[in-house]
């Protein structure tokens, strides 16, 4: 492990990870993981009338940066439509990628910077986004 990449930043959001339980009755349920570490998310969503997150259940099963991530993901997730989601998922991979010089919009990403070396570690980071914008396209069609 690298210092710089577990700091103590990341290890506080993995500890600390929102909307941790399964919904009873979600609009649609995605579940992804990383082949390359064996990370594993499940998310499920609720939208309301406008096509927006209402509400968010995840179960994370991943190292500290994909706990990081789905934390950052699941503080911020509620309110945000289908299109927004893909969009920050989008961004930080082109940000992961080297594509683009900062993560966007989202609250606490340009915590990844130290990542951008490690491409091994980009599919645990983005597994939460990636079921999250899933799950709540599924959701709106």
């Amino acid at each position: 492990m690298t210092t710089a990449l577990y700091n103590r930043d990341i290890l506080r959001l993995a500890a600390s990870i929102p909307h941790q339980r399964r919904l009873d009755a979600p609009q649609a349920s995605v579940e992804k993981r990383s082949p390359t570490c064996g990370s594993r998310v499940a998310i499920d969503v609720v939208l309301d009338g406008e096509g927006r997150v209402a509400e968010l259940g995840q179960e994370v099963k991943a190292c500290a940066l994909g706990q990081a991530s789905a934390s950052l993901m699941a503080a911020h997730a509620l309110g945000r439509s289908s299109n927004e989601l893909a969009a920050a998922r989008d961004s930080l991979a082109a940000f992961l990628d080297g594509r683009r010089s900062d993560p966007g919009d989202w609250p606490g990403l340009d915590l990844f910077r130290p990542a951008r070396p490690y491409k091994a570690r980009h599919p645990s980071i983005l597994l939460a986004f990636d079921a999250v914008a899933e799950a709540a396209h599924q959701a709106q069609g």
